[in-house]
């Protein structure tokens, strides 16, 4: 089975204590891997050294092979991330902000960008400016453009937040059918313990920047959880 993204003794640390601690990760291909954790845990600071958006104190990224640090063109061209909202221009459309982000992809094929709206469920809004969009439509768009670049490695950042139960049932579905059908490889952070239980095969929990893995077995996922996030906050009150 390929590995599509090994981290190997990742550390980056904050001067208020937060970040992440020797972080050891392997995502191999076909994984829909969700990554739950409390506010300030450090999910989003993992998954911003694992797109070259944060550069570790230490350890070592590799994409496909390849260490980000020394060849990041080569090791980022196959991935997709929605991380914030960077890069959006609020007075433009969602069609207009897509078929804009493809002259960085000129394999691209402009008939993509009505393809994607279509998997998220925005293509009745594609001529609408991003700033009329609710949050939910522009948690929808940044997925959108997280798959805009036809990628094999999707990295997604609390994608969850804002949607509805309609969003989160197409979520889900789009999630599955690329996965399924297209064989993409995902990293999910999100807070919504039961539809990462539903979503993911594989489960990790970030508490105060250390990384622990976790099979479903007799506990849900949430009492899994729970359970973590005490373990976490004693650890805290001793150290």
């Amino acid at each position: 089975m390929e590995k599509i993204a090994v981290l190997s003794e990742v550390t980056k640390q904050f001067s208020n204590g937060r970040g992440i601690k020797n972080i050891n990760l392997t995502i191999n291909q076909g994984d829909i891997l969700g990554i739950l954790g409390p506010n300030g845990a450090g999910k989003t600071t993992l998954l911003k050294c694992l797109t070259g958006l944060a550069k570790p104190d230490s350890g070592k990224v590799e994409l496909f092979g390849c260490d980000l640090a020394e060849h990041f063109k080569q090791a980022i061209q196959p991935v997709g991330a929605f991380i914030g909202q960077g890069g959006v221009y609020d007075n433009m459309s969602a069609f207009q902000n897509l078929k804009m982000a493809l002259r960085f992809y000129p394999y691209v094929p402009t008939s993509y960008v009505d393809e994607v709206l279509e998997l998220t469920g925005l293509h009745p809004y594609k001529y609408e400016k991003l700033s009329a969009f609710s949050m939910g439509m522009k948690q929808r768009f940044g997925i959108a453009s997280a798959l805009i670049s036809q990628p094999r490695f999707v990295i997604l950042d609390e994608p969850t937040n804002g949607l509805d139960i309609d969003g989160l049932l197409l979520f889900r579905k789009t999630i599955q059918q690329l996965s399924t059908y297209y064989g993409i490889t995902f990293v999910i952070s999100s807070h919504h313990i039961s539809e990462m239980e539903r979503l993911c095969n594989r489960f990790a929990f970030l508490i105060n920047g250390q990384l622990s893995f976790s099979e479903l077995g007799k506990d849900s996922l949430e009492d899994i959880y729970v359970k973590k996030v005490e373990e976490g906050a004693y650890e805290s009150r001793v150290s």
